[in-house]
């Protein structure tokens, strides 16, 4: 069954050509996506039962994708939330591990450990959240 995802991006682009690429190598089933923690807090809360995994960015056109994860806590324990930031340091990993998130991807070099993770071939420890 392809993971129902939802994506927390505020670039355009980057969220175009994500959904396509992971619809594409991952068999992920687009759902929705924000561009702002408001939206991305109330769409993941009030549908918590119409998603499985949701990508977040950290940067956002409003607030923080920090404070999306901390609505996203008290999640069922078979959904899954990763963070895809350009920020992936390791003080942006351990901030990510203390909210409960599955793994951390940098943008520009983890691409493929996050196309992995969709699929179910990989695991978080291809982006460690405790370097």
């Amino acid at each position: 069954m392809s993971p129902r995802t939802y994506i927390v991006e505020d670039n355009a682009t980057i969220r175009e050509n994500l959904v396509a690429t992971l619809e594409e190598l991952a068999g992920v089933k687009a759902v929705g996506f924000s561009e702002t923690e408001d939206e991305g807090k109330a769409w993941l809360t009030e549908n918590d039962q119409a998603w499985d995994l949701a990508i977040v960015d950290l940067f956002l056109r409003q607030g923080s994708g920090l404070h999306v994860l901390e609505a996203c806590r008290n999640r069922r324990p078979s959904q899954k939330v990763v963070v895809l930031t350009n920020y992936a340091t390791r003080d942006i990993r351990k901030r990510c591990a203390q909210l409960g998130v599955d793994a951390v991807f940098d943008k520009s070099n983890e691409i493929d450990a996050l196309i992995e993770f969709c699929a179910g071939k990989g695991s978080p420890a291809g982006a460690p959240l405790n370097q």
